[in-house]
């Protein structure tokens, strides 16, 4: 790891500048003290006072091959020095071959991606082509769901920051999806949410009318919203149900595509393959912009001989290309996708599933892979949750101080609601995260102290 040396002169001048003149997304300014960050190795990264900390968010979830990865800085370094920027309606190898290597991972019959800058976007042009295709207009969404912060997908995001953003796009519904945990059907077994989520998904269908719905659009294993993970069978019918209706089937994969699961491709693991796919955050690691959407063939077509009415002035982006055909060498060279499945297979799951056995503040644990919640709870056996539904302020200092005793002790946890989220770089030491687990495991004496 790089040296971590202390430098309080530079960390003032970075916080006054952020205070003076950053504006940060999903904040109230005045309010916020963003902590500066003076660099990364791994997955680690320090401020300016020497502080290390293990990133067990992968920052949002995107870092998945860690911070400062030698061989995407170089893959970066080389494509500047060669050419650092060309218009999307140009022909580029680095461009030309990611786009290959992509359609080489996802299923039979994806042969074209288009490039976005993230996932947001990747969602928005998704949504537009199901739409275009159909001749439809609306789009069903769970609830329990992030699809991002552009103007249709924050409508077909379920969660509150959808809230202030409303009227959004007027033909975006909602439905419940399954929650085994906290089901909404009072089913009593994985096998039987998938079969009640089912129905209530085809009653919606029914009643917002299958003549009007373009798409279904679904995180494979919903992320910042649960880390659910669909049961038995669930994917499969929502396929069969799309078939059905003729509606599309848009699987989001910004999040658990590229390894986070331990799969290319999450939905790969349900056994099911959906019209569209879209992606970002572990194509590159977040080490510049980039997202997309896999198309399908008979998607496709449709625009072979009509124009496609869409188009980002940095789509497929040289440098973020580079970045994302270093990845891919990086996953096949040293085994990551084999990697994740035993390490979340022999170390993450039997160790919270341990420390879960030990603290009366967990309610479930839950996940696949290096991709795991653990939900808290005052009461085990009425699953009240440890902090309300979108707590702020004094309603959220239960789960605040769990947060607060991970960063004491030297990592830097994801929080959402009344969960701690298991996300860290797929390239993580196992010394490094069984450190990690111990650390939340400690953390965790502070929610025991709210349990009724």
């Amino acid at each position: 790891m790089t040296d971590v040396s202390i430098d309080l002169d530079t960390e003032a001048r970075v916080r006054a500048d952020d205070r003076a003149h950053v504006f940060h997304s999903w904040s109230a300014q005045a309010l916020i003290d963003p902590m500066p960050v003076a660099g990364g190795s791994g997955a680690t990264f320090w401020d300016y006072q020497g502080n290390s900390f293990l990133d067990f968010g992968s920052q949002l979830v995107n870092l998945n091959l860690g911070h400062q990865h030698p061989d995407l800085v170089a893959a970066i370094q080389e494509q500047a020095g060669r050419l650092a920027t060309i218009a999307p309606a140009m022909a580029n190898d680095v461009r030309g071959e990611l786009a290959r290597r992509v359609t080489e991972v996802a299923p039979d019959g994806f042969e074209k991606v288009f490039f976005t800058n993230g996932g947001a976007d990747a969602n928005e042009n998704a949504v537009r082509m199901a739409r275009l295709v159909t001749g439809k207009r609306k789009v069903l969404s769970m609830y329990r769901s992030y699809h991002g912060n552009t103007s249709t997908a924050i409508s077909l995001t379920g969660d509150p920051r959808r809230w202030a953003n409303e009227p959004g796009d007027g033909s975006v519904a909602k439905f419940f999806g399954p929650y085994t945990y906290r089901s909404p059907f009072h089913s009593s077994s994985p096998e039987e949410e998938a079969q009640r989520a089912l129905e209530h998904l085809e009653q919606t269908i029914v009643l917002e009318g299958a003549s009007t719905i373009a798409a279904i659009i679904i995180e494979t294993v919903v992320g910042t919203n649960g880390v659910l993970i669909p049961p038995p069978g669930y994917l499969n019918g929502v396929r069969e149900l799309c078939d059905r209706y003729g509606i599309m089937y848009i699987a989001d994969e910004v999040m658990v595509g590229f390894g986070r699961i331990g799969q290319w491709f999450a939905f790969q693991e349900f056994d099911v393959v959906p019209d569209l796919i879209t992606f970002a955050k572990g194509i590159n690691s977040g080490y510049v912009p980039l997202g997309g959407v896999v198309i399908s063939e008979r998607i496709a077509a449709h625009f072979d001989t009509v124009m496609f009415p869409g188009g980002l002035t940095y789509s497929g982006h040289p440098l973020a290309c580079a970045a994302g055909l270093a990845t891919f060498e990086v996953f096949d060279r040293d085994g990551i996708l084999e990697r994740v499945r035993d390490l979340g297979s022999r170390v993450i799951a039997p160790r919270l599933h341990e420390i879960a056995s030990r603290h009366p503040s967990v309610g479930d644990v839950r996940g696949i892979g290096m991709f795991w919640a653990i939900e808290l709870v005052k009461d085990r056996e009425t699953r009240e949750p440890l902090v309300p539904f979108n707590a702020a302020g004094a309603d959220a200092a239960p789960v605040s101080a769990v947060a607060a005793a991970c960063k004491r002790d030297g990592l830097w946890p994801f929080v959402h609601f009344n969960r701690v989220h298991v996300a860290p770089p797929l390239v993580i030491d196992e010394d490094d995260l069984v450190r990690g687990l111990g650390i939340i495991d400690r953390a965790l004496s502070q929610a025991d102290e709210y349990v009724n």
